[in-house]
């Protein structure tokens, strides 16, 4: 499951778009309360902790944004950008990003299955 989320890195495929991390959470819950066939309907559940997270991704961990480029504010079409990034703070700041987001949606899992 990891290389196959790997591409949504810097915001689907470097362009910048949904933050890789937010559509990782959304996956994990979307695998534990999604449909397993295309005959039924999805647990509201699902709908219900989707919401969630990407309420408080916005407001507790990205500032009010959704959007890569928005977040670490680098053009990923632009080599020296992509260049700078990597080798400065803006990296480490998306690698705590990430694992802030993993701990919101192991937060709301655990809430969940309390239930």
């Amino acid at each position: 499951m990891l290389k196959a989320m790997d591409a949504f890195g810097g915001g689907l495929g470097a362009h910048g778009e949904t933050c890789g991390a937010l559509i990782g959470g959304l996956a994990v819950i979307g695998l534990m309360y999604g449909r397993s066939t295309g005959d039924k309907f999805a647990d509201f559940r699902m709908w219900k902790y989707a919401h969630e997270l990407m309420k408080r991704f916005r407001g507790e961990i990205a500032n009010g944004n959704i959007l890569c480029r928005d977040i670490v504010n680098v053009n990923w079409m632009d080599q020296n950008q992509v260049k700078e990034y990597r080798q400065g703070q803006k990296h480490q700041d998306c690698r705590k990003l990430t694992g802030r987001t993993a701990k919101l949606v192991g937060e709301i899992i655990e809430r969940a299955a309390a239930v």
